[in-house]
């Protein structure tokens, strides 16, 4: 069998739930990987370890529409038809699967055979095994749930696809681009979160310090997102981002079942809340009873010393 990835990139490299999504597809049959945009990125593309070949449409935009044409397109070629669990391939895969007229299966977590995945339910409180008998499988993988693929290591050789006609019902108006010089939230190795209780977009700065100090990317609950105090980028949960790191630290944050659900799968979980009865303290590894805006300087001083 031989498995289409679509890649999600911004522009210049590759992320790393496109990785993890290359490793579940491995373990279906041949990668190719399409990569709709940049050369750099096909490069960078064909270098990840697994990949078989790389399919590269220059395009100056990745739009959910014509991405879909064109994967349309190529399907004829492919038993799967793979994508991330990210914002992309939640556009662009439902879309897949309409035009091919297959039932899509999505935030796949495990691979039983070529017919048969899991996937959580339920926020994530149960997980289900299903089958599907389309003759083609369109699939968003869940990143937590799959190692990424080495980034390097790989030597697949880059042809061009072109570019389906633009169906016309959408254009690109303009990206507002946030650089950050600290890792990617669905990547990074730890992750520090501030709930509602931190108060204030002012105060959500008082978890700089300790992700300087620990390399770690900032995420906030949705609460703390509604509320403004953080940017929708920084959302963890059913509803934002799933991340799966080695630490999880969570500063005032109640534990929703919808935030449960994009954390819970973390190596070690760290939970700060005044409240000794927040749903927080069920998942976490490590808990503490105490004001935050008393706790994370301490915490902070501690790890300077």
């Amino acid at each position: 069998m031989t498995v289409l990835v679509l890649a999600d990139h911004d522009g210049a490299s590759i992320n790393q739930p496109t990785r993890s999504a290359i490793a579940a597809a491995g373990k279906l049959g041949d990668v190719h990987l399409l990569v709709i945009g940049p050369e750099a990125v096909a490069q960078a593309g064909a270098k990840i370890a697994g990949v078989a070949k790389v399919l590269h449409a220059a395009t100056e935009h990745l739009l959910a529409e014509p991405a879909a044409a064109l994967i349309q397109s190529l399907a004829g070629n492919y038993t799967h038809l793979l994508a991330p669990g990210s914002a992309l391939g939640k556009n662009v895969m439902p879309r897949v699967a309409a035009l091919l007229d297959v039932q899509p299966i999505s935030d796949i977590s495990g691979i039983v055979d070529a017919d048969t995945f899991v996937r959580p339910i339920y926020a994530g409180n149960a997980l289900a095994t299903v089958q599907s008998s389309d003759a083609k499988k369109v699939i968003t993988v869940r990143a937590a749930s799959f190692d990424p693929a080495a980034p390097e290591g790989g030597s697949a050789p880059i042809e061009p696809a072109q570019p389906a006609a633009d169906p016309g019902v959408s254009s690109f108006v303009g990206a507002e681009i946030v650089k950050s010089e600290r890792p990617e939230l669905t990547a990074a190795r730890v992750v520090v979160s501030g709930g509602r209780a931190i108060g204030s977009a002012e105060n959500f700065k008082i978890l700089d310090g300790i992700a300087d100090k620990l390399g770690a990317a900032v995420g906030a609950s949705r609460a703390a997102v509604d509320a403004g105090y953080a940017p929708n980028d920084l959302q963890v949960g059913q509803t934002g981002k799933i991340v799966a790191p080695e630490l999880y630290m969570a500063f005032g944050i109640s534990g929703a079942i919808q935030h449960l659900a994009g954390m819970k799968d973390s190596k070690v979980i760290v939970a700060i809340n005044k409240d000794e009865e927040a749903p927080i303290f069920q998942v976490a590894d490590y808990g503490l009873v105490g004001d935050i805006f008393k706790l994370i300087p301490e915490i902070e001083a501690e790890l300077n010393k």
